[in-house]
C-alpha cells in the first residue's frame, strides 16, 4: 500500500515538475545566440611598466592570469584589513612587496571585479629580464593570491566598471538596477562594503553616472555625468559634466566642470579629465576647484594643459606629483593608441608603451601608489599582443533560468530547425557549424547577411547577398542554399535586386518574408518559398518609411518588424507585428524617442520575442572601449504583448542580431576547432589622426601656446 503512495507522489510532483514556471514558459530548454561584432578577439589582460626606467619587452609585467577578459585596472594606495588577511604570511614577510591590483573581468561570461596580489618573482634590479606571470589557477598561492570582490557566478550580469578601493568600500559602476525610462542608461556608482556587503547606491535616482574615481584622502569621488539632462543619442564623447560627491554616502554633490569626461585626481582639490576641442583634437585639461567648492565659494581655475596635434584622453594623474599624468594617445600617423607620460611644467611627453608593442592598442593607464608604475590593458600574447585563444561561443549567465545564453563570434547568427546546427555570417562569408564546434564549414565566400533556416527542406538556408547598410537601390538579392548537397545548390529568389534582404520563412515552408527597397522606400513583402518572385509576389507594407528585419511566428499568425515609421529617416526604430495578410498591425515596444529597437526573433514557442535595443542607452565613455559603431545596445526578452520586458545583457559595447532556438545548448564554452583567431580590433574610428603640417609637431616637445578650449 505505501509503495502505490510513493508511486502517486513521484507522479504528482514529476506532473507538477511539467508545468512551466510564468518566467521560463517560453523557452524553457532552449537557447539565445547573440553577436558583438570584434568582442570575441579581445583577449585583455592588465600590462605594468615602469616610469623610472627605459621601457623594454624585459620589463612589461603581464599582472592579470590570462583568463578571460582583464581590464580597468587600480593599484590601490593601502589595503583594508579584510584584504590583508587573505595574504599568507609569505606574501607579507618575504621583502619583495606584491603588486596589489583592482580590476574588472569576464569570467564565465559574467562580470566581476577581482582584487590580486601578484609576485613578479623576480629581483630587484629593472635591468634584469622579469618573467610574464601567467598563472590562471589559485594553487599557486605563493605568486598569486585572488579575492573575488563583487559579482558571483549565479548572480545576474551587471557591468562593474572602473573600480576603486576607498578604506573598505569599493567604489564601482553597475547597471543591475533598472532605470524606469526607456533609453536612459542603468549606469550608477555604488559603494560595496567588503566585510559586511553592504552596498549603498551614490548616484541619485534618475542619474546616470561614469568612470568614478576616488580622491587621494577618500572624501570625495568625482564621475563624468549628464546629470539631470539624460542621454542625446551622442556616441563618441556623451557631452557629459564632471560632478563631486561625498564618496560615504554620495551627498553634497556638485557640479564643478561643464563638458568632460574620464576625471582623475591629483590631489584632494586638483582634478584632471578629457574633453574634445573646437578644434577637433582630444585634450587633457586641469581643474583646481576653490577650497569651498561644495558650497559654490570661490572660483574654478581650468586649462588645456594638451597641446593639438594629436588626441590626448582617458587621464590617470600621479598623486606623487600632481604635474605628471599618464595618458593615453593617438598620434598622427599611428593606427595605435599608445600610453605615454605627459609632464604638464615641461610640457613634455615619454612614450612608454610604444618602444615596447608598436602594433598594440593600448587602454586606459593608472598609476601605482608611488608613480614608479603605469599599468593598462592590451591583448595579452606573444608578438605584440597576438593571441588565439578567442571562442566560437562564449557562454553568459542568463537572469531568466531553463535558457542558454551565448555569443558567437560571427553575426546574424540562426539555428537550425531541430537546433543542432548554427548558420552565421562573418563579413564576407557564410558558415555553418555544429552546435559544439564540430564540422564548421565555409558555405560561401561572398557578403552575405541575415540567415533563417526552412523548417520543412533539411539543410536549405536564406540570406541576403550584397553589401550592408547600403541604400534603397543597392543591388541585394536573397538567396537559398542547400548547405547539405554536395555542389551547394543555390538559387536567387528575387529579381532585380533592389536591396531584398531579411529573409524568414512562413512555419510551413510556403513563403518568405523579405524586405525590399524597390519602390524607393525599403517595405515588407511575401514571396513564394520555392521559386520566390516568380512563384508570387504581395506587398505586404506600404509607406514613405523603412520597414526591416522581420521574423516569422512559429504559429504562422505574426510577423515581427523593426521599423521608423513613426520618425521617417530618423534612425529611430522600434518594433511591430503585423498578419501576413496585412492586418492588426502594433507596436510591441519602442526604446523611447529617438531610440532603436531592432533584430526581433520569437521564441519557439511564439510567446516571447528576444531583440536587440538601445533601452538602457550607454554604459560606458565610448572612447575607454574598442571601436563600435553604436557602442550601446542589450539583448532584451518581452511577451509578445508588449509585457514583461527583460534585460540579458549588460555591456559597454554593442550586443545585437539575436535568435532564438529550440534546444538546451549545455552551457560551456565552445572552442574553435582550429585555435581561433588573432587578437585584434579597430580603434575607435574618430580618433582617426591625418598628419597636417600646419599643426604643431609633438614628436619632440610642445610649443608655449596655450589653447582655450570651450571654457
Amino acid at each position: 500500500m505505501k509503495s502505490k503512495q510513493y508511486l502517486y507522489l513521484f507522479i504528482f510532483f514529476f506532473l507538477l515538475s511539467l508545468i512551466p514556471s510564468p518566467t521560463t514558459s517560453a523557452a524553457h530548454g532552449t537557447s539565445i545566440i547573440f553577436t558583438t561584432l570584434g568582442r570575441s578577439t579581445y583577449s585583455f589582460d592588465i600590462f605594468a611598466l615602469p616610469t623610472t626606467h627605459p621601457p623594454t619587452e624585459s620589463n612589461e609585467l603581464q599582472l592579470t592570469d590570462g583568463n578571460s577578459i582583464n581590464f580597468n585596472g587600480h593599484f590601490p594606495a593601502s589595503l583594508p584589513p579584510s584584504l590583508l588577511s587573505r595574504l599568507p604570511d609569505n606574501f607579507l614577510n618575504s621583502g619583495k612587496p606584491p603588486f596589489h591590483l583592482i580590476y574588472v573581468t569576464e569570467r564565465n561570461g559574467t562580470h566581476h571585479i577581482f582584487y590580486d596580489a601578484v609576485f613578479h618573482g623576480t629581483s630587484r634590479s629593472i635591468g634584469e629580464r622579469r618573467a610574464i606571470l601567467e598563472f590562471p589557477t589559485r594553487r599557486e598561492s605563493t605568486t598569486r593570491v585572488q579575492v573575488s570582490l563583487v559579482g558571483a557566478p549565479d548572480k545576474q550580469v551587471s557591468l562593474k566598471d572602473k573600480p576603486s578601493l576607498s578604506g573598505e568600500s569599493l567604489i564601482y559602476v553597475s547597471t543591475h538596477e533598472d532605470s524606469g525610462v526607456p533609453r536612459t542608461s542603468w549606469a550608477a556608482v555604488y559603494s560595496t562594503h567588503l566585510v559586511s556587503g553592504l552596498t549603498r547606491r551614490l548616484t541619485p535616482k534618475g542619474v546616470a553616472d561614469f568612470s568614478p574615481v576616488v580622491s587621494p584622502s577618500g572624501v570625495w569621488t568625482a564621475v563624468a555625468s549628464y546629470g539631470m539632462k539624460g542621454w542625446s543619442g551622442e556616441v563618441e564623447e556623451l557631452a557629459t559634466d564632471i560632478y563631486v560627491f561625498l564618496t560615504r554616502d554620495g551627498s553634497g554633490r556638485v557640479k564643478v566642470v561643464d563638458h568632460g569626461g574620464w576625471p582623475t585626481w591629483a590631489d584632494d582639490y586638483t582634478l584632471y579629465f578629457h574633453r574634445r576641442c573646437d578644434d577637433g583634437w582630444w585634450s587633457v585639461f586641469k581643474a583646481v576647484l576653490p577650497k569651498a567648492f561644495q558650497l559654490g565659494v570661490g572660483s574654478l581655475s581650468l586649462e588645456r594643459v594638451t597641446p593639438p596635434g594629436l588626441h590626448v584622453f582617458t587621464p590617470a594623474a600621479s598623486t606623487v606629483n600632481k604635474n605628471l599624468i599618464a595618458v593615453a594617445t593617438r598620434r598622427a600617423g599611428s593606427e595605435y593608441r599608445h600610453i605615454e607620460l605627459f609632464n604638464v611644467d615641461s610640457m613634455k611627453f615619454t612614450e612608454i608603451t610604444r618602444p615596447v608593442s608598436p602594433h598594440a592598442h593600448h587602454l586606459n593607464p593608472f598609476f601605482s601608489p608611488d608613480s614608479s608604475w603605469v599599468g593598462y590593458h592590451k591583448c595579452r600574447g606573444a608578438g605584440n599582443g597576438r593571441g588565439s585563444d578567442t571562442l566560437l561561443l562564449e557562454n553568459l549567465l542568463n537572469p531568466i533560468p531553463g535558457i542558454s545564453l551565448f555569443r558567437i563570434d560571427g553575426s546574424f547568427p540562426s539555428f537550425s530547425p531541430n537546433g543542432d546546427r548554427i548558420a552565421y555570417v562573418r563579413l564576407p562569408g557564410l558558415y555553418v557549424v555544429n552546435y559544439d564546434g564540430s564540422g564548421l564549414r565555409q558555405i560561401s565566400s561572398r557578403t552575405a547577411f541575415s540567415t533563417a533556416w526552412d523548417p520543412k527542406r533539411k539543410g536549405v538556408i536564406y540570406t541576403s547577398i550584397g553589401p550592408t547598410f547600403a541604400s534603397e537601390s543597392t543591388e541585394v538579392d536573397v538567396i537559398s542554399i542547400n548547405v547539405d548537397d554536395e555542389d551547394l545548390s543555390h538559387k536567387q529568389l528575387t529579381i532585380g535586386g533592389q536591396n531584398n534582404a531579411f529573409p524568414s520563412p512562413s512555419p510551413d515552408g510556403k513563403w518568405i518574408v523579405f524586405r525590399s527597397g524597390r519602390t524607393g522606400h525599403k517595405n515588407l513583402y511575401i514571396m513564394d518559398a520555392l521559386e520566390g518572385e516568380a512563384g508570387g509576389l504581395r506587398r505586404l507594407t506600404e509607406g514613405p518609411w523603412t520597414d526591416t528585419m522581420c521574423n516569422w511566428s512559429p504559429d504562422g499568425e505574426w510577423i515581427a518588424f523593426a521599423s521608423d515609421r513613426a520618425n521617417p529617416g530618423s534612425g529611430s526604430f522600434e518594433m511591430y507585428m503585423i498578419h501576413p495578410n496585412g492586418t492588426g498591425i502594433k507596436k510591441v515596444i519602442q526604446s523611447g524617442t529617438g531610440g532603436r529597437t531592432n533584430h526581433p526573433y520569437f521564441s519557439p514557442d511564439g510567446k516571447y520575442i528576444v531583440f536587440t535595443s538601445d533601452y538602457a542607452a550607454v554604459s560606458a565613455e565610448p572612447i575607454s572601449n574598442p571601436h563600435h559603431y553604436q557602442p550601446y545596445g542589450d539583448i532584451y526578452v518581452i511577451k509578445s504583448d508588449g509585457s514583461e520586458i527583460q534585460r540579458l545583457t549588460h555591456n559597454s559595447y554593442e550586443d545585437g542580431t539575436p535568435a532564438w532556438g529550440p534546444t538546451f545548448i549545455k552551457p560551456v564554452d565552445v572552442e574553435w576547432p582550429n585555435g581561433g583567431h588573432p587578437c585584434s580590433f579597430e580603434d575607435c574610428h574618430w580618433l582617426n589622426v591625418k598628419p597636417n603640417a600646419s599643426l604643431t609637431d609633438v614628436s619632440f616637445g610642445l610649443g608655449s601656446t596655450k589653447i582655450e578650449c570651450g571654457q
